[in-house]
Parts: C-alpha cells; sequence; structure tokens
C-alpha cells in the first residue's frame, strides 16, 4: 500500500519505536483505569479518552511524515500571534469552571459544537514552536540582557496571560519549559543565579501582599497535616490515603472504592486511581514509562543538528517531567495543589491531544535527523 507515493511501510517506519511504545502503554492505562471506573466516572470520559488517544495517534503518524521546519519557518509569527489571540479569548470569555471542577477561567466553549477545551494546553505546542526559532534566530547573542530581555518578553507575554486567566498550575509549567530551553540554549549560569537571589530577596514581601487565605493554603499545601479545618488538606491527604490502600498489587481493575470519594480523581489525582486498581507495581510502572519518555525525548534533542528541533524535544522533555513532578508530588500531599494533568494519563481531551502533538513533534525531529543522516551516508 502506497500513501502519496511512499508505502505505508516506510511511513511507519519514521515513528520513533520509544516514544511510540511509551505512549501507547500509558494511554492503555489510562483507559484501562477508567474503563475499571466508568460507572464513577461516567461513560462519556471513557468514550472521550479513546477518541482523542486514536486522534493523538493519527496526529503522530501525519506529523512523523512531515517536516516540522517547512512549518516553523514560514508560520511561527502567526503561531504566536494566535497563541496571544486564543489566550486573550479565553481570559475574555473563559468558562470560571463552575461545572469543570476548576476556580480558574482557563476553558472556552467551542460555539456550536458546545465542546470544551482548554487553549493553553495546546498554545504549549506553538510556544514550544516560537520560542525555539527565536531562541535559534539569537543564539549567538544570547548572553546579551538586550536579547534575553527580548526572549523574556516573548515568554512573559504568553505566561501573564495564563496568569490573569488563574491558571497558576499551568504557568508554573511555562516557566520551566522557559528554563530548560534557556538552558539548553546555552544561557550562562549566572543569569539562573542572579535570578534565584532577586526571587529569595523578593519571597519576604511578596508573602506579605498575600491575603491570609492565601497564605494558609500554601502552608497548609506543604504541610497538610497543620491544617485545623481540613478544607486545604482535604484533597491531597485523601489521595495519599488512596494510594497506600492500593497496596503492592492494587485492589483489581474493577475494585477499589475509596478513589470514588477523591475529587478529580479521573484527572488531576488520576495516579490515585491508578494505585488503588494497580498497586505500588502499577504505579511504579507508570512512573518509570514517564521517566523513559523524557530520557528519549533529551536523547532526540542531544543527536539532533539542528537548534530548532534540539530545542523543541528539550522542550517537550521540560513538559513531560514537571507536569509529571507536579502531579505526583501534589498526588503525596507534597505540595500545594495547582491542578495540573498527568501526560496521557489524566482524563481530559485537552491534554491528551495536547501531549500526543507535542510527542509527535519529537517523532518529525527524530525522522529528519534520521533522512538527514542516512542522505550523508548516500
Amino acid at each position: 500500500m502506497r500513501v502519496f507515493g511512499v508505502t505505508l511501510k516506510e511511513r511507519l517506519k519514521r515513528l520513533d519505536p520509544v516514544l511510540l511504545g511509551v505512549s501507547a502503554f500509558l494511554s492503555l492505562v489510562s483507559i484501562l483505569t477508567i474503563l475499571g471506573s466508568v460507572e464513577n466516572f461516567g461513560r462519556s470520559k471513557l468514550i472521550m479518552q479513546v477518541a482523542m488517544t486514536v486522534v493523538g495517534m493519527v496526529a503522530v503518524f501525519v506529523l512523523s511524515n512531515s517536516d516540522y521546519r517547512f512549518f516553523i519557518d514560514r508560520f511561527y509569527i502567526i503561531m504566536f500571534l494566535g497563541s496571544v489571540l486564543l489566550l486573550a479569548v479565553t481570559l475574555l470569555f473563559g468558562i470560571s469552571g463552575i461545572n469543570m471542577e476548576t476556580e480558574n477561567r482557563s476553558w472556552i466553549t467551542i460555539p456550536g459544537i458546545g465542546i470544551s477545551i482548554q487553549p493553553s494546553e495546546f498554545v504549549k505546542i506553538t510556544f514550544l514552536c516560537t520560542f525555539s526559532k527565536h531562541i535559534d534566530m539569537v543564539k549567538e547573542k544570547i548572553n546579551r540582557p538586550l536579547t534575553l530581555l527580548g526572549l523574556m518578553v516573548h515568554a512573559g507575554i504568553i505566561v501573564g496571560l495564563i496568569l490573569l486567566s488563574g491558571d497558576l498550575g499551568v504557568a508554573l509549567v511555562y516557566v520551566g519549559i522557559i528554563l530548560v530551553m534557556l538552558f539548553c540554549a546555552g544561557l550562562s549560569g549566572w543569569y539562573f543565579l542572579v535570578a534565584a537571589v532577586v526571587v529569595a530577596v523578593a519571597f519576604p514581601f511578596l508573602w506579605d501582599v498575600l491575603k491570609p487565605y492565601q497564605q494558609n493554603r500554601i502552608i497548609y499545601g506543604f504541610q497538610p497535616e497543620l491544617d485545623p479545618t481540613g478544607e486545604t488538606s482535604r484533597q491531597p491527604l485523601m489521595s495519599r490515603e488512596v494510594i497506600a490502600r492500593g497496596g503492592f498489587f492494587g485492589k483489581g481493575l474493577f475494585e477499589g472504592g475509596l478513589y470514588e470519594d477523591l475529587t478529580a480523581s479521573h484527572t488531576d489525582f488520576i495516579f490515585a486511581t491508578v494505585c488503588e486498581k494497580f498497586g505500588f507495581l502499577g504505579g511504579s510502572l507508570v512512573v518509570v514509562a514517564l521517566v523513559v519518555l523524557a530520557a528519549r525525548l533529551f536523547f532526540i534533542g542531544y543527536k539532533c543538528r539542528d537548534p530548532v528541533g534540539k530545542l523543541i524535544c528539550c522542550g517537550c522533555a521540560a513538559v513531560v517531567i514537571i507536569q509529571t513532578l507536579e502531579n505526583l508530588w501534589m498526588c503525596l500531599a507534597l505540595v500545594p495543589v495547582v491542578g495540573i494533568t498527568l501526560p496521557f494519563m489524566s482524563a481530559g481531551g485537552s491534554s491528551v491531544l495536547a501531549i500526543y502533538i507535542l510527542v509527535g513533534l519529537a517523532h518529525s525531529v527524530s525522522a529528519q535527523e534520521r533522512k538527514f543522516y542516512f542522505s550523508r551516508e548516500v
């Protein structure tokens, strides 16, 4: 069978086997977890997860057979302006989350369809492309203050709009992406040291600006046992209890019931649900798979000769690492609950499709690098 002059087998070979295998494993565990909890989560969650997984895999196949440089070189300005416009529209008309288990204005409903999406998840894709391109354009003078200022304006516009919408968790992911990409691009360590000192000096002043309830939320986020009312600590402490209840082998796919009392047990706290059903063993396999995914992304970036491709892979790896750490620590009641999804695992159309597209970009980088290598050999 030939697809546009190339056999289907040849096109499938352009997929990175490690990225594909790990992504498929994580999605399979997620779907099985939702299937085993379908009476609690609802059949619509299962249908959405399966549908977005299929669409995501199709997107990965298409991207692996596309040249990421073609689109970035021609449309990076449009990508940036489109991202700003989309986030601005979300800020103005976003859903406050009354019926969506969130209090921020980070969702918008598509008119005529009635489906809600989280634009900040998809802006990660365009941000990786545009920020990588921007860094590549100034890489020879990246350590000049004015050059760094321009990069910070680029990043600050996107992060600022997300913060204004109230989505702190996603904003922290973006900050992590920015730091990792700048580090991989060769930014001097002195800048990171100065930034750390500034944050440390400014923290007491910023703390005084916070209202008492905001201060308590942070304090009890790190020390939930100290919460006198239990309102702030209830969710993370229950999550930790759900994880412990699974034991080593878990209660079984259709067993376990403590997760049913845990808010967002299918999204932000799905790792707790996985552990109750599949135990420490299942949870460990999920963590190992995510570590392998991040390591493979860094490896592809390390091998890539194109600076833009290298930075895209480093950015993708940063997304996986930061979201995984935030989510797991949150589930273990080690950090405040900010609302962040676990890559490939959490139920949700936006998060699943966005992470597949991000990894699809890495497939494209890998395929183009192999193409370059073999063309040089010939």
